[in-house]
């Protein structure tokens, strides 16, 4: 039976001697720029070249982090990364950006690269075609069920890591812009605030309709490991060392067949983690969302505060040095207390010296830490620093490369609709493009047959979702061919490995959701064949700017998905509020929930300033508007007007994307 690989997270220096010490195979850490975990304490380049030769004494691989989405004027610090790592003897590198991987694989070729979760690998198709690209490994979506990882693995041969322990996102990585939305921390700039953990008004209550409980698939190492998945993957680079040592251990036994999975199970409990779940893998989703907004481990409520003492339950035997979180607030702000003179009776009760002001019986208590654990705070041992970047002649050959693009072409309007209904609304001699995304349930209902379709058949693309689910793979190849077949060759991608559903001769935009933030990642969605590429929604102005292509659509009006994800939600009539009153509502389409804000992003305005740059593409998404003659007319209205939609936001155009 293959024995999985234990890969532990890192993100400062105890909690690297701690996952040596817990047993880990092998570890991921992030530099001080370009990782999905900013607020790490991260590494810079000296310390990283002692923790790789600690590391190599301890046979222990590592793996570099550089998961972020890129910005045009971030290329040359780019470059200057990748050529330290390229002296180094990393493992590997994980990333996300396509401008990474076209940079990886044309200058630093002996770097091995794996693909992040964030590039949403989520069935056979994608791994497939990520091996013909040359990644080594992909590290699969956390939402697959159990048969799903198991056909993936059937049908691969290329390295495959799962996630198996710790704090889950709401919606499938990489495919969040909530974050950004509500103040341009993107979360592909691993600058996550975390929306899916706060309290929404519905219908006039509080509620935590998006936050996950903790994952836990310490019951499915065996059958992973029967299966050949090759890396178990712990997420918690913001996670303690404490953290970090216990649940290694944990896993490590389980790995090694040590002991029985229920004493794994126990040490676990004390992870100060949030509630747990198998989630997919159990089928188990109708209790994934916790109304518990905290971590730790729940003791007790106080039931009693006096001057200098209080007192509360607790449901295990408390030590000096333990870690208390008390809820003293409302919703999740906790007051912290380190735990040294007490008393514990029979039943539990534990008496404790000092106070905290606000504290009042009934108050929630948390484990929060066991006694610390002392792991080093300082790597040992010497290295050369190697701060030189790399030779300026070299970066600018590279740079001049990556901005080798052709003038931008004519102008071209696209329109995407979401429903068959506007058809009968729009007019298709008004627009350059038409694209067609509906639900899987709706193709059948589509003509083809009508006229004015195949007058229009030149304009015509076909949409793919963004999640295509194992066994839905041949649905969407055989809609594919038949669509062909009918003579509509034109494909709108959310996903690049899509292009293998293809029939040959099939041409392929990419939309939004293939990611395209610079000049590289363009170049490399252009060379797999990309007649033309989207700018992510959530994409900012300056950045457009700074990038040498002017051959990219730009969304001018549409609702951004703030949520993609496969877990279900009870939100009321669908509609509901954040603390500063932002209106947002539900939709569920293909079985997946989708949060969109009730106003739309509209960019008309820019329209002549953009065109005065070189842009000359646009694309007016009428996905989630109720279909109508006089919205599609307004919107293209406003648009050759150049004026402003109202109601309407401007996202991160104006104000930047962090």
């Amino acid at each position: 039976m293959n024995k999985p690989e234990l890969l532990m997270p890192v993100g400062n220096i105890e909690s690297f001697y701690a996952a040596i010490k817990g047993g880990a195979d092998a570890i991921y850490v992030g530099l001080k720029n370009f990782n999905a975990r900013g607020r790490a304490s991260n590494f810079n380049n000296f310390q990283f070249q002692l923790l790789i030769n600690e590391a190599n004494q301890n046979k222990v691989k590592v793996y570099v982090t550089l998961n972020t989405v890129i910005k045009n004027k971030e290329i040359p610090e780019l470059l200057d990364t990748l050529w330290f790592l390229s002296k180094t003897n990393i493992a590997a590198v994980i990333i996300q950006d396509w401008g990474t991987f076209h940079l990886l694989k044309k200058h630093f070729p002996k770097l091995v690269i794996h693909a992040s979760t964030q590039m949403a690998n989520h069935n056979s198709n994608g791994t497939s075609y990520s091996q013909k690209l040359g990644f080594e490994r992909v590290i699969l979506a956390r939402e697959l069920t159990l048969p799903e990882l198991t056909d993936i693995q059937k049908r691969s041969t290329i390295e495959t890591e799962v996630f198996v322990h710790g704090a889950l996102c709401y919606s499938f990585s990489g495919m969040c812009n909530f974050s950004s939305y509500l103040g341009g921390s993107g979360a592909n700039r691993g600058l996550c605030t975390q929306p899916c953990r706060r309290f929404y008004k519905i219908n006039n209550k509080k509620h935590l309709p998006f936050s996950l409980k903790d994952n836990q698939l310490i019951d499915f190492v065996p059958e992973m490991a029967k299966i050949g998945v090759a890396s178990l993957k712990v997420e918690g680079r913001l996670k303690s060392g404490e953290y970090v040592y216990q649940v290694a251990q944990a896993y490590r036994k389980v790995i090694d067949g040590i002991g029985d999975i229920e004493d794994s199970r126990n040490m676990l409990k004390l992870d100060m983690g949030r509630e747990k779940t198998q989630w997919f893998y159990a089928k188990n989703v109708k209790d994934a969302i916790s109304e518990i907004p905290n971590t730790g481990l729940f003791l007790g409520r106080i039931t009693s505060v006096s001057q200098n003492e209080f007192s509360f339950e607790a449901n295990i035997d408390i030590e000096s040095g333990n870690r208390l979180r008390i809820q003293t607030k409302k919703d999740s702000e906790q007051d912290s207390f380190k735990i040294n003179e007490f008393s514990q009776d029979e039943d539990g009760i534990v008496t404790a010296q000092g106070t905290i002001n606000g504290l009042k019986k009934g108050n929630e208590v948390y484990l929060a830490g066991l006694r610390q654990m002392k792991f080093p705070s300082k790597l040992k041992g010497d290295a050369k620093p190697m701060n030189q970047p790399m030779p300026f002649k070299l970066k600018k050959e590279i740079t001049n490369k990556v901005r080798g693009f052709k003038p931008a072409k004519k102008g071209n309007l696209f329109v995407r609709i979401d429903s068959s209904d506007w058809l009968r609304k729009i007019r298709l001699e008004e627009l350059d493009q038409l694209i067609i995304n509906l639900k899987k349930t709706d193709w059948d209902s589509l003509r083809t047959d009508v006229p004015f379709i195949q007058k229009n058949k030149n304009k015509i693309w076909i949409e793919l979702p963004q999640f295509i689910s194992e066994k839905d793979i041949e649905f969407y190849k055989n809609l594919c061919q038949s669509f062909v077949k009918k003579g509509f060759n034109q494909f709108s991608l959310s996903h690049l490995s899509q292009k293998e559903l293809l029939p040959n001769g099939s041409n392929f935009g990419t939309n939004e959701n293939v990611y395209c933030y610079n000049d590289a990642a363009a170049q490399a969605l252009k060379s797999e064949g990309a007649v033309w590429i989207t700018s992510p929604f959530e994409n900012e102005y300056d950045n457009l700017l700074s990038g040498a292509n002017r051959n990219i659509l730009v969304p001018m009006h549409f609702y951004p998905k703030l949520f993609f994800s496969r877990q279900p939600v009870q939100t009321g009539n669908g509609t509901f509020f954040d603390d500063t009153n932002k209106e947002f509502r539900k939709e569920v389409i293909n079985g997946i929930t989708v949060v969109v804000p009730t106003q739309p992003v509209s960019l008309l305005q820019y329209k002549t300033k953009l065109q005065g740059k070189g842009f000359n593409q646009y694309l007016i998404d009428l996905s989630f508007e109720k279909p109508s003659k006089h919205v599609f007319n307004r919107l293209l209205l406003k648009l050759k007007k150049s004026e402003q939609e109202q109601p309407s936001t401007t996202f991160n155009f104006k104000k930047g994307l962090k």
